[in-house]
């Protein structure tokens, strides 16, 4: 019953965001103003700016405060080094609603064996174009594109049972604008590879780290609280001006961001993130930095709503998002309000679905560990220090690194040795 009512309401919550048309030209010019002194003069000297649209739903609902979190698919967008500590294995589809009739489309999927994750991911950023004649006749059309290709591989290294470990990664991206032919001003007839010429194609990468340990923890979980995570994105060139010669002259909107989450209580996490652009070109300005902040509180085990602010330049965004899981399906819903320019604030949307499709074993090999555990509790508890000695190190077998079984395996060898010493001093020579 309650999850039909959750699931009503979050169908209502998606109607409201089909529906919504907010009409705020007077709003949007005080929030101009008081933003003015964040006004980045050189924006946009970079190329292939759909790197910098976000693929949609729970990160974005987060106002894109994620370097520090990455705990779903979306890490692909923030932090490579995520793939490596995953719960499970997922594979999503992704649609935002971006502006001027504009939408990224994505595929991913990721999965961890061991202390070892795997990701890749595709994408596609488009937009219709229509040239038209000095008669105002159409003369050609077609879609400008931006396409991505993505690989990634991590891992965790050290992890333990207290030390979650020190995740590292990297993803592998290729990257083509596709520009369509167009027509010569004079003929009206369309240059064959006309559209070739200004295309593209870039070669870069991500890199990251993710940290995760307790602290101020104020309930029982495996999971650690704090979470930060450090990237660089998009380090790399394009190569432009095909059948002109090659040159090395498009620029890409790389960045560096280091983000923390915090768990507060088990139903809430709140999330923050400082990001700085910059431009690998001799000469590029100073770029104008980026902040978000989030917070999800997860109202069941398969609800909850979440909220983000990010500051971007001079334009603030604001999002709420909800997020919804059915049968091994979690669906997220995005609304955001961009306050691009102080004349038409910008009302997007973006929806994404993930499929959850196990995690390869790993809860039923941690309740194992955990049984053997508590039996050689009991065992410690009944005086029999040899039996738990045993119990723990089949442990040790199955998790190495079961730090509360490396403890309790010195402590009874410290009892045994204590009473060993005992024994003995009832002996006199």
């Amino acid at each position: 019953m309650m999850k039909r009512v959750i699931l009503t309401v979050f169908i209502g919550f998606l109607a409201l965001l089909k529906v919504s048309a907010l009409s705020l030209t007077d709003l949007s010019t005080t929030i101009d103003d008081i933003f003015e002194p964040f006004v980045d003069s050189n924006e946009g000297i970079s190329s292939f700016r759909s790197l910098l649209i976000p693929s949609g739903g729970r990160a974005e609902s987060l106002g894109g405060a994620f370097t520090g979190l990455s705990d779903d698919i979306s890490f692909l967008n923030y932090n490579p080094a995520a793939s490596s500590v995953l719960s499970n294995t997922q594979a999503s589809v992704f649609h935002n609603s971006w502006i001027a009739d504009s939408n990224m489309e994505t595929l991913s999927a990721t999965s961890r064996t061991g202390n070892m994750g795997l990701a890749a991911a595709i994408s596609c950023f488009y937009v219709p174009f229509t040239e038209y004649d000095l008669f105002g006749s159409r003369a050609s059309s077609g879609y400008y594109t931006e396409s991505m290709a993505a690989l990634n591989i991590s891992y965790n290294f050290l992890a333990g049972y207290n030390f979650k470990g020190l995740a590292l990664g990297t993803t592998l991206k290729t990257a083509f604008r596709g520009v369509p032919d167009y027509a010569d001003d004079d003929t009206g007839e369309i240059i064959s590879g006309s559209g070739l010429a200004q295309s593209s194609i870039a070669l870069m990468a991500d890199f990251g780290m993710l940290l995760r340990f307790n602290f101020a923890k104020f309930y029982a979980s495996r999971e650690p609280n704090i979470r930060i995570g450090v990237s660089a994105q998009n380090i790399g060139a394009a190569v432009t001006r095909f059948g002109q010669g090659m040159r090395l002259d498009d620029p890409l909107p790389s960045s560096l961001a280091v983000g923390a989450s915090y768990k507060i209580i088990k139903p809430v996490t709140i999330t923050a993130e400082f990001k700085q652009p910059f431009v690998l070109k001799p000469g590029a300005g100073y770029q104008m930095f980026q902040a978000g902040a989030g917070v999800e509180v997860k109202v069941t085990d398969f609800f909850s709503a979440l909220a983000g602010v990010q500051l971007k330049g001079a334009n603030p965004k604001l999002s709420m998002g909800a997020e919804f899981e059915v049968n091994k399906i979690r669906i997220n819903a995005n609304y955001t309000l961009d306050f691009t320019t102080s004349f038409n604030p910008l009302n997007r949307i973006s929806v994404a679905a993930k499929f959850i499709m196990g995690d390869k074993g790993r809860g039923d090999l941690e309740k194992r560990i955990d049984e053997l555990y508590n039996q050689g509790v009991y065992y410690f508890s009944q005086g029999d220090y040899a039996s738990a000695i045993v119990v723990w190190e089949e442990v040790l077998e199955l998790d190495k690194r079961f730090d509360p079984a490396i403890l309790g395996i010195r402590s009874a060898n410290h009892m045994l040795e204590m009473f060993q010493k005992i024994r003995d001093s009832m002996f006199l020579e």
